[in-house]
């Protein structure tokens, strides 16, 4: 190897490194691979929420607190249901694609038998 060639690595080397401390850089562990940009998005807004709702001075600390308090437990269920519904919307899909394939199954089965063809 010449000496261009192990700048060059080294080079690449740096590149990565940076990209990766970059990527990672102040993450809880949340970042989505497939969305880098809007994961980090995502991470950002929910540290520092609470932050920017008393600087934009859009809602103050008590009716935050009283919502939580009011909602709270209404919130977490419709969390649960809507994961329920998530099941669900998986269930159907599985047995929808079934369906479809036996009827495709049934439908050249009836072609083959019809004379004429």
């Amino acid at each position: 190897m010449t000496i261009i060639e192990i700048l060059l690595i080294i080079l690449v080397i740096l590149v990565l490194a940076f990209l990766a401390f970059w990527f990672f850089q102040g993450s809880t562990g949340r970042i989505s691979v497939r969305r880098p940009v809007e994961s980090r998005v995502d991470e950002y807004l929910d540290r520092r929420f609470a932050r920017l709702i008393d600087e934009w001075g859009v809602v103050r600390r008590p009716a935050v607190t009283r919502f939580r308090e009011d909602q709270g437990a209404v919130l977490d269920s419709s969390e649960a249901r809507i994961s329920e519904l998530k099941g669900f919307e998986a269930d159907f899909n599985g047995t929808l694609s079934e369906l479809e394939e036996r009827l495709d199954a049934l439908e050249k089965a009836f072609d083959r038998k019809r004379p004429g063809k």
